[in-house]
């Protein structure tokens, strides 16, 4: 088999594959940033198994997280699948299941509600409400641009995102905000959430003006960040309906397996679960 050297057009038409794939657009940037590590890391070499295996343990070696290694693999697999080598590809590290959720990356409802009093204490409305909509439908970030005057008005929105569409309701109470606020800002159709020259909002702009607020709300800023939202609105469904299925369905996800990765418990809750054993007398 001739030898593969990954170019800058290589990747440029990766990129228009992406993009044909409908990918989001979040993941087509973190796909685009793992496989230019990768190219970087080859420096001119071309790509063997062993190397792509190499790639892996290098990753190890910096001091990687197990998921984060297996999700810039993900990436990796996928281009040498595009460039038809996936005799190249490399095995994911295996990961037992894990139990419960890291405190440290755990967002409470008391501490989001400090983000949203600090938010509209400096003025910040958009950024208030924008939170309230992640966290009261469950969208992704790259589906805030679906929240549209006519959706609001209609208290549903139609979301076409990987192949897939489906709706969401939206309640009454945060309709009627949308509303005011799109009227507010005088704009009578299309998206709602738009900066200052009236284009959407980027998942870049959304996630640095959260890390801002964090200062100001007393909230680390390692437990805030848009998909931490839409966790909270998963456990907060679910504590209500206890319907896993249903609940994968609002989400948008594919497998339950997925959904159920939302709904893992604080490893503070998980201790008080152990101590209830009474196994320790």
């Amino acid at each position: 088999m001739a030898e593969l050297t990954i170019s800058s057009n290589q990747l440029a038409a990766y990129a228009a594959y992406l993009h044909t794939e409908e990918r989001s657009p979040g993941t087509v940037e973190k796909y685009l940033r793992d496989v230019q590590a990768f190219a970087r890391w080859l420096d001119g070499r071309p790509v063997t198994r062993e190397l792509a295996a190499g790639w892996k343990e290098y990753l190890h070696s910096q001091g990687y997280a197990p998921v984060t290694i297996n999700a810039m693999l993900a990436a990796l697999n996928s281009l040498l699948r595009f460039l038809g080598r996936e005799d190249c590809r490399v095995k994911f590290l295996k990961i037992q299941r894990r139990l419960f959720r890291e405190a440290g990356r755990e967002l409470t409802r008391p501490e989001y509600e400090r983000l949203l009093m600090a938010a509209r204490e400096r003025g910040q409305d958009r950024l208030a409400l924008l939170m309230e909509t992640i966290c009261a439908t469950g969208i992704r970030v790259s589906e805030v641009r679906y929240l549209t005057v006519e959706a609001a008005r209609r208290g549903r929105a139609e979301i076409a995102l990987k192949g897939k569409i489906r709706t969401i309701l939206i309640p009454n109470k945060l309709c009627r905000k949308l509303l005011k606020y799109a009227g507010k800002h005088k704009t009578v159709s299309g998206e709602i959430f738009l900066t200052r020259n009236g284009t959407s909002m980027s998942r870049r702009q959304i996630w640095a003006e959260l890390k801002r607020l964090c200062q100001y709300a007393g909230v680390e800023s390692t437990k805030v960040f848009p998909h931490n939202l839409r966790h909270l609105f998963a456990t907060t469904f679910y504590k209500v309906c206890k319907d896993i299925a249903r609940l994968a369905d609002v989400l948008g996800h594919s497998s339950i397996e997925t959904t159920r990765i939302y709904l893992l418990t604080s490893g503070r809750e998980h201790a008080r679960q152990l101590d209830r054993l009474g196994l320790v007398l």
